[in-house]
């Protein structure tokens, strides 16, 4: 175990020192972001920094952590993900279109499933007793999960750092899930989060805001398709508990996303098309900095990470409750910070009749309005009026 310790400290080392190099070829390649009305940046900024990353993963998983990992998978997994790299490395250059995009993943999801054979095969649901063969349903969900987790995690990649330390989070919470509660003879799939985690920490001061290189759809891509892969890997015969451990472990890429392509549905506008209204956006808008908003989102990300924990601690009630507290949770920060839009209040709505209901049996309660000042905030202003 020492070993592997140092061996991960070793990809941090790697991957900052290759990162300068990445930059300086970024401006040779023409992959340079330049400002404009959707993006952040002020100035040009050289992206492909997930070509570092990519190329300090295959470091260890060849050369320094090689005996952890079987021959044929890992060549699989370096096929698929040259895909995905070959894929957001030309979409850096000349931007593709969402669909070739979308092309470039579909293949790379081919070559696990059929080459590798990383597949998710059987699920057992609560209150059945029996596991449910997945069948040919196997492969439409495999795919998908690949698509969905790939394209989640591209999705937040908005930020200086964002979705380098979001993913990192992600990946060490799904390492220490798959070491100490899996239970799986697999040890190179937590070892391969972990190696992963620390290419991405090694690649953070480049990225944190300010940032001096991005890891554009080279590194956001390739990032996304990790996770899916490696989470497969551990989900190849899962339960429902268990299927939704990563889910909840990337609560935040997931929910930025499902409820990206909910926003542009209820604005008929196509579920490709970008806009400013993610989550970063919407807790900009609320007068919090770049820095602030990232580590808002990183604490967010924790919370996430530390709930999927507690599912695999929790009895079964309690991860039902858990899920249940979760969701309304989740809702009403959604609608709280308008990541729907402005008018989508549907759970506030129902609080509000609630009190309302309240106040025709209690006089003492005061009643409110949507998008009126709270009572108590109203009183505060009477009184320093009154000082005055």
């Amino acid at each position: 175990m020492f070993k592997i310790i140092v061996e991960l400290f070793l990809l941090v080392i790697i991957s900052a020192a290759i990162t300068p190099f990445i930059r300086r070829l970024a401006f040779v390649l023409g992959a340079v972001d330049n400002p404009n009305a959707r993006r952040v940046n002020k100035k040009p900024m050289p992206t492909i920094g997930g070509l570092g990353i990519f190329v300090t993963f295959n470091i260890g998983a060849f050369v320094l952590l090689r005996e952890q990992f079987p021959t044929h998978e890992i060549f699989s997994i370096l096929l698929a993900s040259s895909v995905i790299v070959l894929t957001g490395l030309i979409d850096d250059i000349l931007e593709l279109k969402p669909r070739q995009k979308m092309f470039g993943i579909f293949i790379a999801a081919l070559i696990i499933y059929f080459l590798a054979g990383i597949r998710m095969n059987v699920l057992k649901l609560p209150f059945i007793t029996h596991e449910v063969n997945l069948g040919w349903w196997s492969f439409p969900i495999t795919i998908f999960w690949v698509l969905a987790l790939t394209n989640a995690v591209n999705l937040i990649d908005g930020l200086d750092g964002l979705a380098d330390g979001v993913s990192m989070i992600s990946l060490t919470t799904m390492g220490i899930v798959g070491y100490f509660f899996l239970h799986t003879h697999q040890l190179y799939v937590p070892i391969a989060c972990f190696m992963l985690a620390a290419c991405l920490l090694g690649f953070l001061p480049y990225n944190f805001h300010p940032a001096k290189i991005f890891l554009g759809d080279t590194g956001a891509l390739y990032i996304g398709f990790m996770i899916a892969v490696l989470s497969l890997k551990g989900l190849k015969n899962v339960t429902f508990i268990s299927l939704l451990v990563p889910i909840i472990i990337l609560g935040v890429p997931i929910t930025d996303t499902v409820y990206a392509m909910i926003r542009r549905k209820l604005n008929k506008k196509p579920i490709s098309e970008a806009d400013k209204h993610h989550l970063h956006h919407q807790l900009m808008r609320m007068g919090l900095t770049h820095r602030q908003t990232v580590l808002t989102i990183y604490a967010l990300s924790l919370v996430f990470s530390f709930i999927s924990l507690l599912f695999l601690l929790s009895p079964a009630w309690g991860t039902w409750l858990l899920i249940i507290g979760l969701l309304f949770a989740l809702e009403y920060f959604v609608e709280s910070i308008g990541l729907l839009g402005e008018k989508y209040h549907p759970l506030m709505h129902v609080i509000q009749s609630i009190i309302n209901q309240k106040k025709r049996t209690d006089p003492t309660v005061e009643v409110w309005h949507l998008g009126d000042e709270k009572p108590d905030q109203l009183k505060s202003k009477n009184d320093q009026s009154k000082k005055d």
